[in-house]
């Protein structure tokens, strides 16, 4: 079977992305002898991030919603004319944005009796230039704004939405206990309407 990698390159050459040069990459499998979700952040924006932070997010999330312990997830970080150019092809809106999200397939949270069942969870892009604006508006750090917006990521993979307001009310309750929980302290505001 193809490597955790090279299927991220697959799938982000179904977006129309070029994966010839795919930047600094972090993927994080887990320790040996012990079966870990595979977690892969590709940074090419140009931009410092905290990626083990993400990674570290990630799994936490994982092991809270029960996410099968070998399941898949990709985060791509992208400059604001690479996030334009996702938007475009993915929601067929102009501009840049935030964060986009990709399931794979379709899995849900699980419950400690039943699990998530292995498989690919989806692709995460976030833009840290847009992060940055908004993390400034909200009167937060930008990490807190790339952790928030990794957290909603997961979240839209997972099924979660906010289009109608009893969803937003789950979805956005459910994220600030998450980022709550993970950092020790009150999440950040939601900068995502």
């Amino acid at each position: 079977p193809a490597s955790a990698g090279g299927r991220h390159r697959q799938r982000l050459q179904r977006l129309g992305r070029d994966t010839k040069e795919p930047g600094q990459a972090v993927c994080r499998t887990g320790e040996p002898g012990r079966t870990r979700m595979s977690i892969e952040v590709n940074n090419e924006s140009g931009v410092t991030v905290d990626e083990a932070q993400l990674v570290q997010l990630s799994r936490f999330i994982f092991e809270r919603l029960f996410i099968h312990p070998q399941a898949e997830l990709s985060i791509l970080l992208v400059d604001e004319p690479a996030m334009e150019k996702l938007h475009i092809e993915l929601m067929d809106e102009p501009g840049s944005t935030d964060v986009l999200s990709v399931p794979m397939d379709e899995l849900t949270p699980g419950t400690p009796d039943k699990p998530t069942p292995q498989g690919m969870l989806g692709d995460i892009a976030i833009c840290p230039q847009v992060a940055e604006v908004q993390a400034m508006n909200a009167g937060h750090t930008t990490q807190d704004e790339m952790l928030l917006l990794t957290t909603h990521g997961i979240l839209h993979l997972l099924g979660f939405d906010h289009a109608e307001p009893e969803e937003k009310e789950e979805m956005f309750g459910l994220q600030r206990e998450l980022l709550s929980a993970f950092t020790g302290k009150d999440a950040p505001s939601e900068t995502i309407q």
